[in-house]
């Protein structure tokens, strides 16, 4: 199994521990991600130091108002590490509206730029924002991950333009009909998982900071939404990852 999305540097654990923890689950890669700069080259570390490890990175819609020129233009460059596998995350946040809304789309247009110059998949934040999330994306034809998808107003233009839609421990939550519903909608060959850790912990593990560990649970509550099998859920997801991050 993959953790496609987690912030090990956000972790309370020491990242060996919870790589450690992860691996005893199951969970064989991980996919941390770097949110600033800083965030960035720790990734990078913690890939170049974990076998299982490979890094995001990006700058994400929060930190859009202290975003330079100069630190899109370092993230490009840290992408072309061997263990750099997608740009992101990025993309547009009015629901906690921590940066002005021009400076987000000025920076999403910056870093969507960046995936397609390096030919990396974009990784997609997105919070009431919908709308302006499909015009930023409308002339982007690079690979494409909603990563913690909860829009599901996004499902039918994502599953029109053949993106991955990767979905975290609050698909498992009791009230969470509808992401479970779309779950049920997309294609074997665009679905993804997730923790986003430490957030968003599984309802098993409720109250606890989430870690890639937990994968399993999120695993298991789309197999029974897919009315699947969790191992074949589990092998599609893995060789969807591949396909996806060139891994």
């Amino acid at each position: 199994m993959i953790d496609t999305h987690t912030h090990l540097d956000a972790l309370d654990d020491a990242p060996a521990d919870v790589v450690a923890r992860a691996r005893a689950a199951g969970v064989t890669r991980i996919l941390t991600v770097g949110t600033d700069v800083g965030g960035c080259r720790r990734a990078l570390e913690l890939a170049d130091r974990h076998e299982e490890v490979f890094a995001i990175l990006g700058i994400h819609p929060h930190a859009a108002n202290d975003a330079t020129d100069e630190d899109v233009a370092e993230v490009r460059s840290l992408l072309a590490h061997p263990k750099a596998v997608a740009a992101g995350e990025m993309g547009l946040d009015w629901f906690r509206d921590y940066a002005p809304r021009d400076k987000q789309l000025r920076l999403f247009a910056a870093m969507l730029e960046v995936a397609a110059g390096t030919g990396k998949p974009a990784v997609i934040h997105t919070r009431a924002a919908d709308a302006d999330t499909l015009a930023a994306l409308q002339e982007f034809d690079g690979r494409v991950v909603l990563h913690c998808f909860s829009s599901p107003h996004l499902l039918e233009p994502a599953l029109e333009r053949g993106w991955y839609v990767s979905f975290a421990g609050n698909a498992t939550f009791p009230k969470a009909v509808d992401l479970r519903l779309a779950a049920r909608e997309v294609p074997a060959d665009r679905i993804l998982a997730e923790t986003d850790a430490p957030y968003l912990a599984p309802q098993p593990m409720r109250g606890r900071p989430n870690e890639p560990a937990y994968v399993m649970h999120t695993l298991e509550a789309l197999a029974q939404a897919r009315n699947e099998d969790p191992q074949e859920l589990e092998q599609q997801i893995d060789r969807n990852a591949s396909e996806c991050f060139g891994l």
